[in-house]
């Protein structure tokens, strides 16, 4: 019996896939300015709004677990076209399986949401990190960067400390024992709250309880800042073109040796 999948086929998608992943997919991002205007975020004295600098390399978990996941796309690739048996279909066809689940999980880590690695804005123990961020962040501070499938996504919150505890069902987690002080406001910003309180958040996480560096917290402002990518933009394109060709080679290896493909859920 003849090859069921011939190996250019893996040869051809390991090619058009390298490019993506050795040039276009970094997992740092780095030198970002951004003016930040919140009214709960006083900015400094002369100044109309309170910058913000990324100056140290900021390594982002999705990118690092999407690079991995290429890359394991592309070992799956080498071990079905140079170290297993492609005249047997049983093997060719779990191989192809495999590669569609891989493909299927790095498009979901392109999507993001706090349900994939790096996602929880609230376990983000970097905020003060003072070799990443210029100047240093004040503690009501948070930002957080994430994916989004042709983008990255900067989300800013600031923050303020509830007294009574969280509820059982709230989502947030704890990541840290050490507690970071709230109450080392400015003067100048304490006198703001008092003068002009700031009006009931509207965004949707205004409900939620988060315990974020070992206080529990609530979000008063929340805004983001997305930036289009076109490495992103390209990988995710590859990746969904791509996904429809793996489908398309197990749909005609499973008509080959007369089985059902089981249809995703």
């Amino acid at each position: 019996m003849q090859s069921i999948l011939p190996k250019k086929i893996f040869e051809d998608w390991k090619d058009s896939i390298d490019g993506q992943s050795d040039g276009l997919v970094s997992n740092q991002y780095c030198d970002q300015d951004v003016s930040i205007r919140l009214p709960s975020l006083a900015p400094p004295r002369a100044l109309p709004s309170y910058p913000l600098r990324i100056s140290d390399p900021l390594p982002i978990p999705q990118l690092s677990t999407l690079l991995n996941l290429l890359n394991q796309a592309l070992d799956i690739i080498d071990v079905s076209a140079y170290t297993g048996d492609p005249k047997n279909g049983a093997f060719i066809s779990g191989q192809l399986r495999l590669l569609a689940d891989t493909i299927d999980e790095a498009k979901s880590v392109m999507k993001g949401g706090e349900d994939v690695v790096g996602g929880k804005w609230w376990e983000d123990d970097r905020a003060g990190d003072e070799t990443i961020y210029t100047p240093a962040l004040p503690p009501n501070l948070s930002p957080h960067v994430t994916l989004t499938p042709s983008s990255l996504l900067l989300t800013i919150r600031t923050l303020y400390p509830i007294q009574s505890p969280s509820t059982p069902n709230s989502s947030s987690t704890p990541t840290s024992s050490t507690g970071t002080s709230f109450t080392s406001l400015s003067l100048r910003s304490r006198l703001t709250q008092i003068l002009a309180p700031p009006p009931v958040p509207t965004h949707d996480e205004a409900d939620r309880v988060f315990v974020y560096r070992g206080q529990e917290v609530r979000v008063r402002d929340k805004v983001r800042v997305e930036s289009q990518d076109p490495s992103l933009m390209a990988v995710g394109a590859k990746l969904s073109a791509v996904g429809h060709a793996v489908e398309g080679w197990r749909w005609k290896v499973s008509i080959v040796r007369g089985e059902r493909m089981e249809e995703d859920a």
